[in-house]
C-alpha cells in the first residue's frame, strides 16, 4: 500500500527538517509531501535540500502566496489520486501531531473506515499546553459541530486525517467550499452524509514549540457560519 503524508507550510523553517527526518525514521513506510505557500523564511528552501536524500519520496508543490489550508490540502489530494496512493495523511508541520501515530491511524484505516481522525476528545479532553480559552473554544465549537450537523465524530475539527482512496475518490473535491478549519468539518462531514465509515483515534495533541500559529478570527468565524448551511447542502459523489 502506497501511503502518502501532506503537510502544508508557511513559515515552518524551525520544524520542517526535524519533521522529515522523524517521518523517514518511522518503522511504517510514508511518503512525503510538502506544500508550501511561498514562505518567506525559507522553508521551501529547506525541502529542496533535502530531497536528494530521500528521492522519490520526499516531494513539494510550491504555490505563491497565503492560498489558504483547505485549497494546500485539495491540491495534494489530486498530486495523491493522480500518482498512485492508497492512503493520505494530513499532519500539521509543529508536531503537534506526533508522527508516531500515523501508524495507528493506518491500522484503524485498514479495518474498514475511509475515513480515520486522530482525536482529541474521543476519550476525554488530551490537549497539552494549550491556554484554557483556546481549549474552551476548540471543544465547543466539535460539540457545536454535532448539534448542527448531527455528525457523530466527537473532533470534527480535527487536522490529523487519514482518507482512503476510495474516499478522496467518491468526494467531490472540487464542491468544497471551505477554505480554512471549517474545510476539515466539511471534509468530514461530505463523507459521513456519502455514507463512508469514519472512525476515530484518541491522540494527545501538544501545542506547538516553534513558529507562530496560523489560526485568526477570521478562519474560525468562516467554520462557525459554514457549518450552519452544511445540513442544506446537497452533498454529492464525484462523478
Amino acid at each position: 500500500m502506497k501511503k502518502l503524508i501532506i503537510i502544508p507550510t508557511y513559515n515552518e523553517i524551525e520544524n520542517i527538517s526535524a519533521m522529515i527526518d522523524k517521518v523517514f525514521s518511522l518503522e511504517e513506510s510514508f511518503d512525503l509531501l510538502v506544500i508550501d505557500d511561498g514562505s518567506p523564511d525559507g522553508t521551501a528552501a529547506v525541502v529542496k535540500k533535502r530531497q536528494a536524500e530521500f528521492e522519490g519520496r520526499l516531494h513539494m508543490i510550491e504555490r505563491s502566496g497565503k492560498l489558504g489550508l483547505g485549497t494546500a490540502y485539495l491540491t495534494g489530494f489530486k498530486w495523491a489520486l493522480a500518482n498512485g496512493y492508497d492512503y493520505v495523511f494530513e499532519m500539521d508541520c509543529d508536531f503537534s501531531h506526533n508522527p508516531d501515530d500515523l501508524a495507528r491511524l493506518y491500522a484503524k484505516a485498514q479495518q474498514g473506515y475511509d475515513v480515520v481522525v486522530g482525536s482529541r476528545y474521543v476519550k476525554g479532553v488530551n490537549v497539552v499546553n494549550w491556554p484554557m480559552s483556546r481549549l474552551l473554544m476548540s471543544y465547543f465549537a466539535s460539540v457545536y459541530v454535532r448539534m448542527v450537523t448531527r455528525m457523530p465524530v466527537r473532533d470534527a475539527t480535527a487536522g490529523f486525517v487519514c482518507y482512503s482512496r476510495k474516499a478522496l475518490e467518491t468526494l467531490d473535491l472540487d464542491a468544497v467550499k471551505m477554505k480554512g478549519y471549517g474545510f476539515q468539518i466539511e471534509m468530514k462531514y461530505s463523507a459521513w452524509r456519502l455514507g463512508m465509515n469514519v472512525g476515530e483515534v484518541s491522540i494527545i495533541f501538544t501545542e506547538r514549540q516553534e513558529g507562530a500559529s496560523k489560526m485568526s478570527g477570521g478562519i474560525f468565524g468562516e467554520a462557525f457560519f459554514g457549518v450552519i448551511k452544511l445540513p442544506f447542502r446537497r452533498i454529492k459523489a464525484r462523478k
